[in-house]
């Protein structure tokens, strides 16, 4: 696994997913700061963080957000803790962590249970442009 500095955070995402790489696109553009790297889970390093954490990707299989200083954070909290990092504008999603984790991660759980039916899947993992190979791992 390639090192990953201590004031970046590694998004793993499914690489096949539509809606996942739509979203990591979105995170990109609004990562002013540049703090986040990205990988798919189905790379060597989203592998061995799943193995490491031991993470069951039958339950969570679509966002990791993995932060070396704190660990790993999952669905929907690695979701809103993201969107925390990306802004001022972005943090009105925080308004959610009110609502108890096993509530929103009911909602996170339809839409990732769905995302290939409603936004499609690739035959491949998404291959970054040079200018953006920079911020993924593999």
């Amino acid at each position: 696994m390639k090192n990953i500095p201590e004031h970046k955070k590694l998004i793993l995402f499914d690489g096949f997913c539509n809606l996942c790489n739509r979203s990591i696109q979105y995170v990109i553009k609004y990562d002013k700061k540049d703090q986040f790297l990205f990988t798919a889970l189905q790379s060597e390093t989203g592998k061995y963080l799943i193995d490491k954490f031991n993470i069951d990707t039958t339950k969570t299989d679509s966002v990791i957000l993995y932060n070396p200083k704190r660990g790993i954070d999952t669905k929907s909290t690695a979701a809103l803790k993201i969107a925390y990092q990306l802004g001022f504008l972005h943090r009105i999603w925080c308004v959610f962590f009110i609502i108890p984790p096993f509530i929103r991660n009911l909602i996170y759980d339809f839409i990732a249970k769905n995302r290939y039916k409603w936004f499609g899947k690739k035959d491949a993992c998404m291959i970054p442009t040079p200018e953006l190979k920079v911020k993924f791992l593999e």
